[in-house]
């Protein structure tokens, strides 16, 4: 091997560990501004968990802040097993003769955002992006605001259902209802 030939594989090999390092800061950029990002939807989680568990105990839903009525909370389905279970069927009860009472004396409740976002869905034949889903549903329904995320965590939450489909494009996620 001559000593030019030796020089050329040996920049090659620079350049390739160069690019390869220049990815790999990339790629931990990526993971550390995704741990971030969970970490940020954890803290709130929790919160709504601590919200949920705090107004839990109120018969009287009226009672409850605007956006716990209107939206689902996605950490209450992932609830640990044993809570559920030292629930009583004589609450759950109670809790459904509330609600067939507000029912019963003409208020209704508005639709579930899960719902809302179905419909949505329903009305295209081609895959939509959250974010399309959301400012359609601002532009429908003016009067619910509803987060980025929690639209994002309602439509996770329809796929893990299976009424919905998610199509995911390199980074790109997009959803269609399922027929």
């Amino acid at each position: 091997m001559t000593s030019q030939s030796a020089a050329t594989l040996r920049s090659r090999y620079v350049e390739q560990a160069a690019s390869d390092l220049e990815e790999n800061r990339r790629k931990q950029q990526e993971l550390a501004e995704q741990s971030a990002v969970l970490k940020q939807e954890e803290a709130l989680l929790a919160e709504i968990l601590t919200l949920a568990e705090r107004y839990e105990g109120f018969a009287d839903t009226s009672r409850l802040p605007e956006q716990l009525q209107e939206e689902p909370v996605v950490a209450k389905a992932k609830q640990a097993p044993a809570r559920a279970a030292s629930r009583s069927s004589a609450s759950a009860g109670k809790t459904q003769d509330t609600s067939a009472k507000a029912d019963a004396k003409g208020k209704s409740r508005p639709a579930l955002l899960g719902d809302v976002l179905a419909d949505l869905l329903g009305n295209y034949d081609e895959p939509r992006l959250a974010k399309e889903l959301r400012d359609e549903l601002l532009e429908k329904y003016p009067d619910r605001n509803p987060t980025p995320q929690v639209v994002r965590n309602t439509l996770e939450s329809l796929v893990a259902k299976g009424r919905i489909q998610r199509h995911k494009q390199q980074r790109t996620v997009m959803y269609t209802l399922v027929k």
